[in-house]
């Protein structure tokens, strides 16, 4: 390994992408180490002037501090290492895949146009910040968590600070006023994908808010994954007030009722509709296909 580094290097290469997994299973390296492989990888790092993209390793990235434009942390805990991106001037993508110090995300003075999170628990008080600085050029969204603390904070900081988002993905968030309020709020909207709660047994409340989920999205949503069956009692309800020119809707689950409405709303918004079909049996399937394509998630779900 280390002697095809050193030949890497020797041979004046251009990097644009670096991808190392797994590094937390190999003790040997180490970046403080002299003879560890971490000091190769060092020297391929600062030999780089046009790297973009780096994966795997932070403490080595001062170098390109002026020209990286996208970090991708999974499964690590970075300490000291992590203060280093504050200084990434150019810095425009981060992801952050079950982090364990989501706390240092306050430390971050960049403006970045991508964010995504993923974790078991989400702290709504450490993504403020990070909002706040990227404002308007912030366009694409990802919160993917079993447990959002703070939503409340959250909305109120995306409501005020992102109203530019094209793309918004948000799991396990509470299906209230304040989100729709959100919503309601990115005009140029293209892609959402919502994975709501409901805690109120009111269902008055939640047919009002299903209506209102329906008439607040914008002409320019053409896309819309409802994870999860948070909507489906009120499905009818949704679709029948719903005149978003959608390219795609991906459904959880889907019965005969479900796949009448959906018939109906497609047949009144004059086009032919894409959605997940997990769950459909053989005749709703044979009665739908006359109206509507049916393909699989895969093939159209879209990621952050």
């Amino acid at each position: 390994m280390n002697l095809l580094i050193k030949l890497f290097i020797e041979s004046g290469a251009i990097l644009y992408k670096l991808d190392l997994h797994y590094l937390y299973i190999l003790d040997e390296i180490n970046l403080e180490k002299p003879y560890s492989l971490g000091q190769p990888l060092i020297r391929i790092i600062k030999s780089q002037e046009q790297l973009r993209q780096f994966y795997g390793i932070i403490s080595a990235l001062e170098s390109q501090k002026n020209s990286l434009q996208e970090v991708i942390i999974e499964y690590c805990n970075c300490n000291a290492e992590f203060e280093v991106l504050k200084n990434c001037n150019n810095l425009e993508i981060l992801r952050m895949r079950y982090y364990g110090n989501p706390e240092k995300l306050n430390i971050l003075n960049c403006k970045i146009n991508t964010l995504e999170i993923v974790g078991f628990q989400i702290d709504a008080s450490y993504i403020i910040q990070i909002l706040e600085n990227s404002g308007l050029l912030l366009k694409r969204l990802k919160f993917s968590s079993d447990w959002i603390l703070e939503e409340p904070l959250l909305l109120e900081a995306l409501k005020v600070f992102c109203p530019n988002i094209t793309y918004l993905n948000i799991s396990f968030i509470e299906f209230s006023t304040q989100l729709l309020e959100v919503i309601d709020n990115l005009q140029n909207l293209q892609f959402l994908t919502l994975g709501c709660t409901s805690y109120s047994s009111a269902k008055e409340e939640l047919k009002m808010l299903a209506r209102q989920f329906a008439e607040i999205l914008p002409s320019t949503l053409q896309y819309l994954d409802l994870r999860g069956v948070w909507l489906k009692p009120y499905m009818k309800i949704f679709l029948n007030n719903c005149n978003a020119p959608l390219k795609k809707l991906l459904l959880y689950e889907l019965d005969k009722k479900i796949a009448e409405v959906i018939i109906e709303f497609c047949i009144r918004m004059k086009y032919v509709g894409l959605f997940e079909y997990l769950f459909l049996d053989d005749n709703i399937r044979n009665e739908m296909e006359t109206y509507i394509k049916l393909v699989p998630y895969e093939s159209i779900v879209i990621d952050c």
